[in-house]
């Protein structure tokens, strides 16, 4: 496997400067974007299907060991302040449960039935994607995972860093991430978990923004959880809904704190049940309802 070979970049870097180290990691860093681009094709499949499987109702499932479930649950995670995303919506599952995610749980990543167990337990339907990630490719419980996935009609996608790998092959949409060797043999948290954690948030990202959640740039389904958010609530509020920062202000509290609830009062001068009514129409999605 590329990942686990040695990188003849980075030989002698135990004998490097501080800013020699510093910059051998870097250039290599660099390559990833280069690998992301090789698998956009697979890339934008991946963002389609999960889209189209939302869109029906359907959730989202990361499946992964080690630093690649970690990415996937960071992910996730942090969908649900950004977007407004229920939590169910897109779950990250770790080999080792939540004790994994702050400690290295040796042995689990190698039960595959876990992996199957896992989804079990979340009720797994057709209806649903799996989305298994695995560096070296070939991660039992990724490949329990995907395999119990297909069996019940689900969508399954796999993010590797080697090919040929079992995961690819065990999934519909198969995106290769070769980052190649890394810069200390084998530490996969380096390259690979780079482009495992651009290519998670680029892909959940997009899929967002299909689902309506982004007006132009700006998130408009974001949740007001602090004063930081609440700030930026308001310049939102403000811009699209083109009243004053006051104004704004007034329309979050009216609306509950919700944004587009918020603006579509500023836009078409209704109530706030009135507004929900009009966003739940168009789907969730504001530019028609203002537009």
């Amino acid at each position: 496997m590329l990942t686990e070979q040695k990188n003849p970049n980075t030989l002698n870097i135990d004998q490097l400067s501080t800013a020699e180290i510093a910059g051998r990691i870097h250039a290599e860093d660099r390559t990833v974007l280069d690998a992301i681009e090789r698998a956009m094709p697979q890339i934008v499949a991946a963002i389609d299907a999960i889209y189209e499987r939302m869109r029906a109702g359907g959730r989202l499932f990361y499946v992964g060991a080690g630093t690649s479930g970690r990415l996937g649950i960071l992910d996730a995670v942090e969908l649900v302040p950004t977007f407004s995303s229920p939590p169910e919506l897109v779950q990250g599952i770790l080999a080792g449960g939540l004790d994994a995610v702050t400690q290295s749980i040796e042995g689990v990543e190698d039960d595959r039935q876990a992996g199957i167990d896992e989804l079990k337990k979340r009720s797994l339907t057709a209806g649903d994607v799996v989305l298994g990630i695995a560096a070296s490719g070939r991660t039992p419980f990724v490949l329990g995972a995907l395999d119990y996935a297909q069996s019940v009609g689900a969508r399954t996608i796999a993010i590797a860093c080697n090919e040929p790998a079992a995961v690819l092959d065990a999934a519909e949409i198969a995106i290769p991430l070769v980052t190649g060797p890394e810069v200390v043999t084998g530490s996969t948290r380096m390259k690979a978990g780079t482009a495992q954690k651009m290519t998670l948030n680029l892909m959940s990202t997009a899929v967002m923004i299909k689902l309506g959640k982004v007006y132009g740039n700006l998130m408009v389904d974001v949740q007001v959880k602090n004063a930081k958010l609440r700030e930026r609530a308001e310049r939102i509020v403000s811009e699209i809904g083109r009243v004053d920062i006051p104004r704004a202000a007034a329309l979050l509290d009216e609306s509950g704190n919700e944004v587009k609830t918020a603006i579509v009062i500023a836009r078409r001068g209704v109530s706030a049940a009135e507004a929900r009514a009009l966003l739940t129409a168009a789907g969730g999605v504001l530019r028609p309802v203002i537009d």
